[in-house]
């Protein structure tokens, strides 16, 4: 405040100081109205890696006016933001985490948006030859066996939370390996394929980062199409009983889009290269 009465007596020299506050609460109520017509997205990386929101935020302005922010994060880190009140809205992969966030009050409600899928990349050589596999467990298992190097994200992402679940389903300890043929970089999910790439290890992935990748090299898909590698994608709004300073109205109205019929289609129509990215299934709620 004292700022602004100097910013005011150096520019209106012969107001009053009635006037002068006049101003500034006309300032300050008009920032307001401006702030009410936008709100921050606490986001995982691979959406907005994949350009998604370069498409479907400038929509959802056009239909509402309100700009939406996005903090594009692990979805743990997501998640912790959410919950210190640093969001409106939370978008991320990560089930039975997004469940925990609603449960513990900092959510209004959970809803399935759209899913896609993780692969295995890797190089051509394929040292551990899992290219002739189906199966995501029986592929982890020979990647450990020869102790070919694995690149993960280590960052308590959606992508990592899946990781770690599928190495404890095919019983290898990757807490002794690391350092050795399995390699933490503490990283999101470009700069990851990008060190994986970089050392030829194989590397899990959701479909939409790797399909967006640019510097795949002599990389491929090594293993796809197991049902474990399902990737579900969630969005909540958060919650204003925890977080009375959050815009819940306009989040809640961004949620609300989504999950129509016109955000929906949205989803579906984003591609990269021709390839569909997001599958929508809000319907499925």
């Amino acid at each position: 405040m004292s700022v602004l009465l100097r910013l005011f007596g150096v520019m209106l020299p012969a107001a009053s100081v009635f006037r002068k506050l006049i101003l500034i609460t006309l300032l300050l109520g008009s920032h307001s109205a401006i702030a009410d017509e936008s709100i921050v997205l606490q986001s995982t990386t691979s959406t907005a890696n994949s350009g998604l929101y370069d498409y479907l935020l400038p929509l959802f302005q056009k239909n509402t006016g309100i700009t939406v922010k996005v903090v594009a994060v692990g979805t743990g880190q997501a998640i912790k933001n959410a919950e210190n009140c640093d969001g409106d809205v939370l978008l991320v992969h990560a089930t039975q985490s997004e469940l925990n966030f609603v449960a513990e009050g900092y959510g209004v409600e959970r809803f399935d948006l759209m899913f896609n899928d993780f692969i295995i990349v890797g190089p051509a050589t394929d040292p551990a030859n899992i290219k002739e596999l189906t199966d995501v467990v029986p592929a982890l298992q020979r990647i450990a066996g020869v102790n070919a190097l694995f690149a993960s994200r280590g960052d308590d992402s959606g992508t990592h939370k899946k990781e770690t679940a599928l190495w404890h389903s095919a019983g290898v300890p990757i807490k002794e390996a690391s350092g050795k043929w399995y390699r933490e970089t503490g990283s999101g999910m470009g700069a990851t394929l990008n060190i994986a790439v970089g050392m030829n290890a194989y590397a899990l992935t959701d479909r939409a980062s790797w399909i967006s990748f640019g510097n795949k090299g002599n990389f491929e898909i090594l293993l796809e199409g197991d049902d474990a590698l399902y990737n579900q994608y969630g969005v909540i709004g958060v919650s204003a009983s925890a977080c009375p300073n959050i815009n819940e109205h306009d989040g809640q109205l961004f949620v609300d889009w989504l999950l129509s019929p016109e955000g929906q289609a949205a989803i579906a129509s984003y591609r990269v290269d021709s390839q569909q990215l997001f599958f929508p299934n809000a319907s499925s709620n």
